[in-house]
């Protein structure tokens, strides 16, 4: 085993292009550096040694005739051995060792798994090289664009690679991988049979929607940032764009937030598919994602009618990829993307990197939602990679949403990406009628509109809208009482052992602590001395509690973390809801009341204005055309603005001018260090910042905070599940720099990250760049 310096080695047909100047441990190519065990590049090293002594005592292994040497990737997330190293190919293995599949190597006198990305003829090491151990499967899953992409982005968030590959590869089934022959394909007959959209259907509402249909039927790549029209109808529109794409020849790849999401685009294409071709090959997930049983796993909130797979079912033109699915199943779907069976692809985050052949489109719906942000290392957004995909492939691409985030407005001003929005005099006859709480006339009928939860107008509202059907009642907090304070002198009642959060979370239970569960059922404040506590915040189970009792006779249900609605239907009921778990209403909903906007409003957050409009917004979508929504908030702030005009393309572009005046992302790069004091300023002095950087801190960490992944020392910070460390022993620290330096700020520090993994330091500190919450 050696290191092969990074270099791009001697060329080969079958190399993996995007590989070559891969930084040793000091970030510069050609550098040598120390591998764990004491093996230094450029050297026969002691594991080897030992190695190739274990080979002897057994037989000797020759290496193949023909391009012998292997170049791996191990799974050892390090910064300092960030890079390839050679192996030798044994003849026994010259067959099934292609570029892309999983291989047993041993790395520092351990057995440790790999992909191999390339077979040379020669080697640049000069020592002696270690034989593979085995190949895993000889199944190709790394593909050619998928490890440039991973390159790219592990540089781009000053990651590893091996870290990406985790979450661009799935586990491995090898049952599944076996069921490679009895997987029916789509005939040439039915893909050429998927012919372009004659009609652009729900484009035909944006002046320049049956244009960019066009330009994706003909093979070319737009790209642009759209504006959905309120309404039901944008998994239609994305099916049509999927359509257009497969009718060029080209795959198509959809990223949605959430699984009722995946199901909803399913069906969209389902019918599409199945419309364009005359058949049922769009059938939703047929014989080339099945099992040997032949049935197929649906996501959640698929209906009933599950597609089948035996010798007479058609095959599928595509497949839904979600975490739900469970690990065979997924790994399934997986392969048949893989191998060209399928064309397109609908998922949730983790399908960013399915190997879609040829691809032509990326979608991303609702971008602004956190979920696509990858909670593990490197950290990742779903709206960069797929950006990057596009590049790199030279494909079209549709960021898309009911309102419109800073990052999709920085794309449009950069020239990457057109606007894509609707007519407005169309988009007057379906916006909703936005109704604030706290106008000059309601406050002249009701003195206490301005400071209550449900004001007059908001009764009046719902009581009306029950007789045509259901009303939406959007509730910022789950749970019963989230937080509560004391009811004398209103100071935040705190646990005593760990002050955490209080709540209660039914009408009869006893206080208890959010952080450690203790009961505080004799609590008393240390400020005042009283016993007696007050809800200061309401959650979804205590408002639809109030609204029974308000409403008797109206069935009210729930949509939240414990359980989600998929579709109610068209009678008259209150739906309570928490953002992101509204129901699709079957004929939309006669009104919408959106309760607590100070909650949202105030969040300590910088994108705490445009993530309250985006969750109005999703939710004030549902409602009929014309269909009045409540909303309570103050009039005059500028989200509440936006959303009474529908105008959150004005709302976006003035907070870009404040953000690039302050110095933020997405006008700025930033990069958040998370760690003890000692390894921030370790970290810090290590990487060499570029010119112009501004170190922001470094503050102490809030109290319950996840703390970074103990061991490795120096890795760029995987998440330890429900590890928690003392605030005072953890500090955090913003690094700025303009735009146009982001690749220097992580290169430099994923270059510190080198220099500690390599001294073994005891502390982790997590980097991550443009990270979401910033304060």
């Amino acid at each position: 085993m050696a290191n092969d310096g990074g270099g791009p080695g001697a060329a080969a047909p079958e190399q993996l292009p995007g590989m070559g100047g891969v930084p040793a441990a000091d970030v510069r190519p050609g550098a040598a550096a120390s591998a764990p065990g004491g093996a230094r590049a450029g050297s026969t090293g002691r594991a080897t040694g030992k190695a190739g002594k274990k080979a002897s005592r057994k037989g000797a292994r020759t290496p193949s005739a023909t391009r012998k040497v292997a170049r791996v990737v191990v799974d050892v997330p390090l910064s300092h051995l960030d890079r390839p190293f050679d192996y030798l190919v044994p003849t026994d293995l010259d067959e099934p060792a292609v570029p892309g599949c999983r291989v047993r190597v041993r790395f520092a006198g351990q057995l440790v798994d790999g992909f191999l990305l390339e077979r040379v003829d020669e080697s640049e090491h000069e020592g002696r090289l270690s034989f593979l151990e085995r190949v895993i499967s000889a199944e190709p899953v790394l593909t050619r664009e998928v490890a440039a992409l991973a390159r790219e982005v592990a540089d781009r968030y000053a990651g590893t690679l091996c870290d990406v590959l985790r979450l661009a590869i799935p586990p491995r089934h090898a049952r599944v991988e076996a069921e490679a022959g009895q997987a029916a394909r789509p005939s040439p007959d039915i893909v050429a049979g998927v012919g372009a959209p004659a009609e652009p259907g729900p484009w035909q509402a944006y002046p320049a929607g049956a244009s960019f249909l066009a330009a994706l039927a003909e093979g070319r790549s737009p790209r642009a940032v759209w504006n959905a029209m309120p309404g039901p109808d944008w998994p239609a529109a994305v099916a049509l764009a999927v359509r257009a794409t497969l009718a060029a020849g080209r795959g198509a790849l959809v990223v949605v937030a959430a699984g009722r999401d995946v199901a909803r685009v399913d069906a969209a294409l389902r019918a599409e598919l199945s419309a364009a071709t005359g058949t049922a090959a769009g059938a939703g997930v047929a014989a080339a994602a099945t099992g040997r049983d032949g049935t197929a796993a649906s996501p959640p909130g698929e209906p009933a009618a599950v597609t089948t797979a035996g010798p007479e079912a058609p095959p599928a033109l595509h497949v839904a990829l979600t975490a739900e699915l469970g690990p065979a199943e997924r790994y399934r779907r997986w392969l048949a993307v893989l191998r060209g069976d399928v064309r397109a692809v609908v998922g949730t985050r983790a399908a960013m990197f399915a190997p879609v052949r040829d691809l032509g489109l990326v979608v991303l719906w609702d971008d602004g939602d956190d979920v696509h942000a990858e909670p593990h290392a490197p950290y990742p957004h779903a709206r960069e990679v797929l950006a990057l995909r596009a590049h790199r492939a030279g494909a079209g691409a549709l960021i898309g949403g009911f309102t419109r985030t800073t990052d999709a407005t920085q794309l449009i001003e950069t020239g990457w990406a057109h606007a894509l929005a609707p007519d407005r005099a169309t988009l007057r006859q379906v916006m909703p009628r936005i109704r604030p709480a706290g106008e000059d006339a309601e406050l002249a009928r009701d003195e206490a509109a301005r400071s209550a939860r449900l004001p007059h107008l908001a009764f009046r509202t719902a009581r009306q809208a029950l007789v045509d059907g259901p009303v939406l009642v959007q509730v910022p907090r789950r749970g019963y009482v989230p937080a509560l304070a004391c009811g004398r002198c209103r100071a935040p009642a705190r646990c005593e052992a760990c002050q955490g959060t209080l709540s209660v979370n039914s009408s009869h239970a006893a206080p208890y602590c959010r952080w450690c569960g203790r009961i505080a059922g004799r609590w008393q404040c240390p400020e005042c001395g009283g016993g007696q506590v007050r809800a200061t915040m309401v959650g979804a189970r205590r408002t639809a509690e109030e609204l029974g009792r308000a409403f008797p006779g109206v069935s009210v249900r729930t949509s939240g973390r414990d359980g989600v609605l998929d579709r109610v239907g068209g009678e008259a009921a209150l739906v309570v809801a928490t953002p992101g778990a509204e129901p699709v209403a079957d004929d939309g909903y006669a009104a919408a009341l959106l309760l607590d906007g100070w909650v949202l409003l105030g969040r300590a957050d910088l994108r705490a204005g445009e993530e309250a409009l985006r969750r109005w917004m999703n939710a004030a979508a549902l409602v009929r055309p014309a269909a009045p929504v409540v909303l309570l908030a103050d009039s005059a702030l500028g989200p509440v603005q936006a959303l009474l005009r529908w105008d959150p393309v004005t709302h976006a572009e003035r907070e870009l001018g404040e953000r690039r005046e302050l110095g933020f992302p997405p006008a700025a790069r930033m990069a958040s260090l998370t760690g003890t004091p000692a390894a921030l300023r370790e970290l810090l002095e290590a990487a060499l910042l570029p010119e112009g950087a501004q170190v922001l801190g470094p503050v102490p960490v809030p109290a319950g905070t996840p703390a970074p992944a103990a061991g490795g020392g120096g890795t760029a910070g995987a998440r330890a599940p429900g590890s928690r460390r003392p605030a005072e022993d953890r500090e955090r620290a913003l690094v700025r720099v303009e735009r146009a330096g982001g690749h220097a700020l992580a290169h430099a520090l994923k270059a510190g990250q080198g220099v500690r993994s390599a001294r073994k330091a005891a502390d982790p500190v997590r980097v991550q760049i443009d990270p979401l919450e910033l304060i």
